[in-house]
């Protein structure tokens, strides 16, 4: 602990003068009574010795003293803090299993729901990406701290095409990754490439909050290998599952009739996801859940020191104590103070 004003705790010294000016006084009192000779009449005279309760209010005072002269010099004490610098990317599945409807109202609007809700507990430096994948994946938002420009970007997802997850986490994990020209005639799947060098916003570190109902059925690259990818990266992808086994959405078919399929949630490679990358898997986007998913990503966003003021703390306490003698002052001995 420090002080930002530290000349001011020898004030202090107050303490112990204030402690041998009680003694003397008590030994005065004690020679005072020994003067009074008719020590029968002093017995009938004078109650029950209070003993050792005629001590108390006065420690007491001498602690909310202590405290008091703590508080002048404004005590500072290091506290642990997630670092105010952190880039969160959201990337949200868009497909058309997301209309769904077995969480009320839909998968996606429940997604959209948990989504904001996550941002809105998130640090106001913390930047913020969004990226949809349905057949594609595209990012909506780069990470930014504009938090109307990812709102906006929130509430503007609507559910249609297949799922093209592993695309998604490539998409996301192009933040950590320096600009690569584009090679021609080649389609394969992206290869990590190195990290960015570090150096001013970028030495914020990166975590991925996937919310999926986690059935891939398309795209260049499969979420385990996304995951892979995301692990050499050092870059956690959190996993929140939508949807539960019940869940079923109308389809066209051939003829252009609608016809009525199940979509299951792929739970277990949300699960795998989140295991190869050293994050964690929630199993429904409930508020709980998200506070959870918050503070896993304190841990993986790391801590810092960080001096705090606690003031508050010392003066608090030096009241209470100053209360708490009076009232046992009132109590025992009918007096203030």
């Amino acid at each position: 602990m420090s002080a930002e004003w530290p000349g001011l705790l020898w004030t202090l010294l107050l303490v112990p003068v204030a402690l041998a000016a009680y003694l003397l006084a008590q030994r005065r009192r004690s020679r005072y009574t020994v003067r009074f000779t008719n020590l029968d009449l002093l017995a009938n005279v004078v109650s029950a010795k209070p003993g050792w309760r005629r001590h108390v209010p006065p420690a007491f005072y001498l602690l909310a003293l202590a405290a008091l002269l703590v508080s002048l010099a404004r005590p500072q004490a290091l506290a642990l803090v997630p670092k105010e610098q952190a880039t969160v990317i959201l990337v949200m599945d868009v497909s058309g299993s997301m209309n769904a409807t077995d969480v009320e109202p839909t998968r996606l609007l429940s997604s959209q729901r948990a989504a904001t809700a996550f941002v809105e507990d998130l640090p106001e430096k913390f930047r913020v990406g969004i990226v949809s994948f349905a057949s594609t994946a595209q990012t909506l938002t780069r990470p930014t701290t504009d938090r109307v420009a990812v709102y906006g970007a929130i509430d503007s997802l609507h559910a249609e095409g297949a799922t093209a997850m592993g695309d998604g986490i490539e998409r996301a994990l192009d933040v950590k990754r320096p600009p690569t020209p584009p090679s021609s005639g080649s389609s394969a799947r992206p290869s990590p490439s190195p990290p960015a060098p570090q150096g001013g916003a970028d030495e914020a570190p990166l975590v991925v909050l996937l919310l999926s109902d986690g059935a891939n059925t398309q795209g260049r690259t499969q979420p385990m290998e996304a995951a892979a990818d995301a692990k050499e990266l050092g870059v956690p992808v959190f996993t929140i599952a939508l949807g539960t086994d019940r869940g079923m959405v109308d389809v066209p078919d051939e003829t252009g009739n609608l016809r009525r399929i199940p979509v299951p949630p792929d739970t277990l490679t949300l699960q795998r996801i989140a295991e190869t990358t050293g994050a964690r898997f929630f199993a429904a986007p409930s508020n709980s859940d998200l506070k959870e998913v918050y503070r896993e990503l304190g841990s993986k966003i790391g801590l810092v020191k960080e001096k705090q003021e606690i003031t508050v703390v010392f003066a608090a306490t030096g009241l209470l104590f100053l209360v708490a003698g009076a009232a046992m002052s009132l109590v025992w001995f009918s007096r203030f103070p």
